[in-house]
């Protein structure tokens, strides 16, 4: 292990550790209260249950991902992403319901969000499926549109949850992937072409549905700027009491645990409004360096992406990069009201089991993709003396 870790990329390391850190005691902070007084349990019950998830996420990485060479990923790609459509399809036979939508299978002890692991096992997908084209050097275009087909369809069944956020974020992830593969850039016209008609042809499909293509819930979304205006409705109460938090916490905070607006103000404080939350109690400085940190954390992962040794590690880390982008970025601009606010949860900050495992072990697969770059740049060296 220790061979392993001095192989690692250590300031991308450090940065996973110290959001670890800096969420967890962000979600005991935020959930504190409304634990206790929304949900009816202890006021520890969402911070236990995230560390439990954050050392599961670890056990594994440190034990098995970061060990595994990546090249043994394509024995499971195939079984994977066949497994999670069954999964997907099978939530509207048996799904639980929260906050409107069917995307979680209770299993009592804890909830399930086949939606999350669907993003990593694309990613993998997609990178398994890429490199043996590169390596066969197949040139047929075609060949290179079945990640975007089942990411599409993946995509699909996601926003029938509905679950639009998670839906824009699976598209995001496989087109944005697609998008870095050398070959697919040396021939963006053509790619481009396909891709409209395939559009053109979906929007016709949808339109002569006869079904609604939003719910009322999803139209009222649509209806995202000047939150403050609409207090009293629910476009509008979330948001703003974000912006209220903001302002309360001024350039240093309130304080660690003094923040006002977790009082049930901000329903989802813990989760998709945990910035806010972290903006009263330390201030709009810690928030701002938590955004360079995530800037600096992305660029780590771009630099592993670009030195990949072959395609498999690149796509594995442009996957992870455009992961944790689109999150980041939905999130924020989502809860500053830039964009129609979507529900989707902050890396390594927010709550949530199936999302915050699946972050931390596609940041380990990125650490992997760093370790087989130094060992085959190692072995380069060797064969040059």
């Amino acid at each position: 292990m220790r061979k392993l870790f001095s192989k690692m990329d250590i300031p991308l390391f450090i940065l996973t550790i110290f959001f670890i850190v800096v969420g967890l005691v962000m979600i005991y902070s935020a959930s504190s209260i409304s634990s206790v007084v929304r949900y009816g349990y202890e006021p520890y019950h969402f911070f236990v249950r995230q560390a439990i998830f954050v050392i599961m996420a670890l056990l594994i990485s440190f034990v098995l991902i970061l060990r595994l060479p990546t090249r043994n990923y394509g024995i499971l790609s195939w079984p994977a992403i066949i497994m999670i459509i069954i999964a997907l399809i099978f939530l509207f036979i048996n799904g639980k319901i929260t906050n409107h939508a069917v995307s979680w299978y209770d299993l009592k002890f804890f909830s399930l969000q086949p939606s999350e692991f669907a993003k990593s096992i694309l990613i993998v997908f997609s990178a398994i499926y890429y490199n043996k084209l590169h390596y066969r050097k197949i040139k047929n275009i075609y060949a290179y549109l079945v990640p975007l087909a089942f990411g599409t369809l993946i995509a699909g069944l996601v926003a029938m949850q509905p679950d639009l956020g998670s839906a824009a974020i699976i598209a995001g992830i496989v087109f944005l992937t697609f998008i870095s593969i050398p070959l697919v850039q040396n021939n963006m016209i053509r790619f481009v072409k396909i891709l409209t008609i395939g559009l053109i042809i979906a929007v016709v499909i949808i339109l002569y549905s006869g079904e609604d293509v939003l719910n009322n819930m999803q139209m009222d979304r649509l209806t995202f700027q000047n939150p403050c205006s609409r207090y009293t409705e629910t476009t509008g109460y979330q948001v703003c009491n974000g912006f209220i938090a903001i302002n309360n916490g001024g350039f240093f905070g309130v304080g660690l645990g003094n923040s006002t607006q977790k009082y049930l103000y901000l329903p989802e404080s813990h989760t998709d409004f945990i910035f806010p939350i972290i903006v009263e109690e330390l201030g709009l400085l810690f928030g701002i360096f938590l955004i360079l940190c995530y800037v600096f954390m992305l660029y780590r992962i771009l630099k592993i992406a670009k030195e990949a040794e072959n395609l498999r590690c690149s796509v594995l880390a442009y996957g992870t990069f455009w992961f944790m982008t689109l999150h980041i970025l939905i999130n924020l601009l989502g809860i500053l009201a830039l964009i129609p606010l979507t529900g989707v949860p902050l890396p390594l900050l927010s709550y949530g089991g199936s999302f915050t495992v699946n972050i931390i072990i596609m940041l380990f697969v990125v650490q992997r993709v760093n370790i087989e770059n130094k060992i085959n740049k190692t072995k380069r060296e060797i064969k040059a003396l």
